[in-house]
């Protein structure tokens, strides 16, 4: 490499280990930059030596491994338990929950290393790139950032899959792609994911063995299990298991715990077609084991705990807001910290346990108790009078029907009173 080319500087590389970003980490290099790889364990199964020496094999100056596994729990996945965060009904957002993090990784080893760059793996049609890149520049506003898959000089270059797997050849870069595995994954705490390939049909039934965490719930055992897990403001501070009777506390362990017990009951798979941000749609199958079980316990506790009105302002404001900034790499905007502001103050009475049974792919409550309960048997008992004024209701129906009432009125007068069952059925179309 000519002194000419070596002037270029140091980049950030945030690096897998597979075949695209070890593509990426060559060709950054013969283009005249030095390279420092970053890799962020945020839960994944993976064997964290062999993606260092691989890196440095492949010419990186330096391999930077971060455990960001309890920041990663505790700072983005417990608030979006307590919001029920969701995007479209389905998705409990595994990958978009990871990235804030991964990129403030990248960033303070970027400020550490003296790199004035930092460079993604990101497919140009994808949401990740948005999401690593709103978040560098969230964080530090004049980073420099490199994204290959967006790159003439690079896309036209590697056209396709073969023409990176005979560069990685070429540079005797070790690679474990398969024909037989098509598809894309990405995991950490929260889920994996699997997209691309054969799964870009939407009726194509994903292969059995493509899932890599959850047993199928026909595979899952024939007895149940059943845990308890006490909440804290929101948060899961405990579990304990019936069958052994263990507890765990760590924030770590619990949720550790708790994807050990979903994936061995077959809980977590879903297979949705999803709107990305830039209005594609993509099809995507997820595993997400702890958060399918945390999702189902929380509700249940918000239940019995949670005043009406102040979980009507939570959903429609907090829950709707948060998984929608989270999906569209917003975590670091000003809407988005004072979303995160607003969550403690709707979570300070969600404290108590629910007792759950683990079963064949179901989550099912069995029962939930709690100090700050709002439930009173007597009060929602239809053979208790005492302590609810039944006649008062008649008054509650008929203030609220005066509204009601004067649209009738007001469609009588136009002719249109009485049911139309023709237009009912036709969504008023006759």
């Amino acid at each position: 490499m000519s002194a000419a080319t070596a002037a270029k500087g140091k980049v950030l590389l945030a690096y897998s280990g597979g075949l695209d970003t070890s593509t990426i980490l060559a060709w950054l290099i013969d283009e005249g930059y030095d390279v420092v790889t970053f890799m962020a364990n945020v839960g994944q199964i993976e064997d964290f030596e062999v993606a260092r020496n691989k890196a440095l094999k492949c010419g990186a100056k330096e391999f930077i491994l971060e455990d960001m596994r309890r920041e990663f729990i505790e700072e983005l996945i417990y608030p979006a338990v307590q919001v029920n965060a969701i995007y479209e009904d389905t998705y409990l957002l595994g990958t978009s929950l990871a990235r804030p993090v991964i990129a403030r990784g990248m960033i303070e080893a970027a400020a550490r290393t003296g790199c004035e760059y930092v460079a993604h793996g990101c497919t140009g049609k994808g949401n990740d790139q948005v999401r690593f890149e709103l978040a560098f520049y969230g964080l530090k506003p004049d980073i420099k950032v490199i994204a290959p898959w967006r790159m003439a000089e690079f896309y036209n270059r590697f056209a396709g899959r073969t023409a990176l797997l005979d560069y990685a050849a070429s540079k005797g870069i070790p690679v474990t792609q398969s024909k037989a595995k098509p598809w894309s994954t990405d995991e950490n705490a929260m889920h994996c994911s699997y997209e691309a390939g054969i799964l870009e049909d939407p009726d194509h039934t994903p292969p059995e063995d493509m899932w890599g965490l959850i047993k199928s719930p026909e595979a899952a055992p024939d007895t149940p299990e059943k845990i308890v897990i006490t909440f804290t403001t929101g948060i899961p501070t405990k579990v304990k298991i019936g069958s052994n009777g263990k507890e765990v506390t760590d924030a770590v362990e619990i949720f550790d715990t708790l994807n050990l017990l979903a994936r061995e009951h077959g809980i977590g798979r879903i297979d949705i077609v999803e709107n990305r941000l830039l209005g594609l749609k993509s099809r995507g199958c997820y595993e997400t084991p702890a958060g399918t079980i945390l999702r189902t316990a929380h509700i249940a506790l918000e239940g019995l705990v949670m005043d009406k009105e102040l979980r009507k302002l939570r959903d429609a404001m907090l829950s709707k807001s948060f998984s929608q900034q989270l999906y569209d790499g917003l975590y670091y905007s000003a809407e988005c910290e004072f979303v995160r502001s607003c969550i403690p103050a709707s979570q300070k009475n969600v404290n108590g346990d629910v007792r759950l049974k683990l079963y064949k792919g179901n989550t099912i409550v069995e029962g939930r108790s709690s100090s700050e309960t709002l439930y009173s048997a007597d009060a929602a008992s239809m053979d208790v009078v005492e302590g609810f004024d039944v006649e008062a209701a008649g008054g509650f129906i008929a203030t609220s029907s005066i509204r009601l009432k004067a649209h009738g009125v007001n469609q009588t007068r136009k002719g249109l009173g009485g049911v139309d069952r023709q237009s009912a059925h036709s969504g008023g179309k006759a």
